[in-house]
């Protein structure tokens, strides 16, 4: 994709439930009737106790800054030396440990959920001081795969967003992005054929990084009366996700294909303006985001149309590098069995006497023979590890072909 045709967007932070600053000023009672003014006077009077815990507050925010900064310059010089010695900036088994550390020392009452948040926007101000970070993502800004970056890699790094998953992978390859994330399974429909078909033009180039979970929940995004839809975008994972919803809702309704659920919201945006424009009755909607409603200037009809509640997507940090064991990892593979009976068998019975326990099984056609089919396999373990590097180089002599495509930090919770 030459670099003209690319957009780089940086993203804000948005501050839920975000109020104005208290300023402390005092309403001029002088200009109000004597029974106003004791109303508002009483307003605006700051109990004792409560002006002393906003000063401790105050005392607090200042060691806090006093120890971020110290925190900052402590990082400026690990950037120094990781330049120095060629190390990447972003380590995956490094971050999950100071996740781990930052969690376990908490006592409370701040939620875990918190807690992470405020680290992962905290090392993302990092790799901005160590070296500013560009991450490749299935675009237009509002898509899922958006919100999974940004809620990974903070704010504080620079957002490629990209037209195809295979244009992750290639703008990966050439270095014009230093990571890049890509779906690779959702809990109600399975695997992500896009990004299976790209590890089978690129296994061995890219190495799987780490990976993500994203709460994904969808709202049927339009600028026109529920009635009046009479054809509705998405990604077909997106509506697949919908399935019994749409049926029930919207069964007479056309179902069309987008590259992603953020550039189904602009298509859906474009047919709306275009139909007013020539005074007829809009009739486009979008399966999306509510915050690719926002950006493209459609309502949420509805909300949570996702048949499952716990609906979840899980995508793929990919890189050039290697990640380093961290103690809780997962290894993702993709073979070709010979060609004999029992040849899947033969590869899944050698993982279970080594004691591999298995995560995610799933298939693709191989694209150039018939009925022949490439495995793609998650397990638990690093590939430095002996039992899981004995288990696969066993396992290799039953397949034609067998892939490591990454070993990474096993995602524990999700954003």
């Amino acid at each position: 994709m030459p670099p003209s045709s690319r957009k780089t967007t940086k993203t804000p932070r948005i501050k839920d439930g975000q109020h104005p600053p208290h300023t402390g000023e005092q309403t001029d009672d002088s200009a109000m009737p004597d029974s106003q003014a004791g109303i508002a006077s009483s307003e605006h009077t700051t109990p004792p106790d409560l002006g002393s815990l906003r000063t401790r507050i105050d005392a607090i925010d200042l060691k806090l800054v006093e120890l971020l900064n110290e925190r900052a310059a402590l990082v400026v010089e690990v950037g120094k030396t990781k330049r120095g010695s060629n190390i990447p900036i972003y380590a995956p088994h490094r971050e999950a440990e100071v996740l781990a550390n930052v969690l376990k020392a908490s006592k409370g009452p701040l939620p875990a959920r918190a807690i992470e948040a405020i680290y992962r926007e905290l090392m993302s101000g990092s790799f901005s001081l160590e070296q500013p970070l560009r991450i490749g993502y299935l675009g237009p800004p509002g898509s899922y795969s958006h919100a999974a970056a940004t809620s990974h890699f903070g704010s504080s790094v620079s957002f490629e967003d990209l037209h195809e998953i295979k244009g992750v992978f290639t703008e990966v390859l050439r270095g014009h992005v230093d990571y890049g994330l890509v779906p690779i399974e959702n809990s109600t429909g399975g695997g992500i054929v896009e990004t299976l078909d790209a590890f089978l033009d690129h296994a061995g180039e890219v190495s799987v990084y780490a990976e993500v979970q994203l709460a994904v929940h969808h709202a049927l995004l339009a600028n026109c009366e529920p009635s009046q839809i009479r054809r509705i975008h998405s990604k077909p994972e997106a509506t697949a996700q919908c399935r019994t919803w749409l049926a029930t809702q919207y069964p007479q309704a056309e179902i069309l294909a987008a590259a992603s659920t953020s550039k189904a919201a602009i298509t859906a945006a474009e047919e709306c303006r275009l139909a007013l424009q020539i005074g007829a009755p809009p009739g486009s909607a979008a399966i999306g985001s509510e915050l690719a409603g926002e950006l493209y200037g459609l309502k949420a009809l509805f909300v949570g149309i996702e048949d499952n509640p716990n609906n979840v997507t899980r995508f793929f940090v990919i890189s050039r590098q290697r990640a380093k064991r961290s103690g809780d990892d997962k290894t993702s593979i993709m073979f070709k069995t010979a060609d004999k009976a029992g040849a899947l068998v033969e590869v899944l019975n050698v993982l279970a006497q080594r004691g591999i326990n298995l995560s995610h099984i799933d298939k693709r056609p191989s694209g150039r023979t018939n009925w022949e089919y490439t495995f793609f396999l998650d397990l638990i373990g690093h590939r430095d590890d002996d039992r899981v590097a004995a288990a696969l180089k066993e396992a290799e002599q039953h397949c034609r072909e067998l892939a490591v495509l990454g070993s990474y930090p096993r995602a524990t919770r999700i954003l």
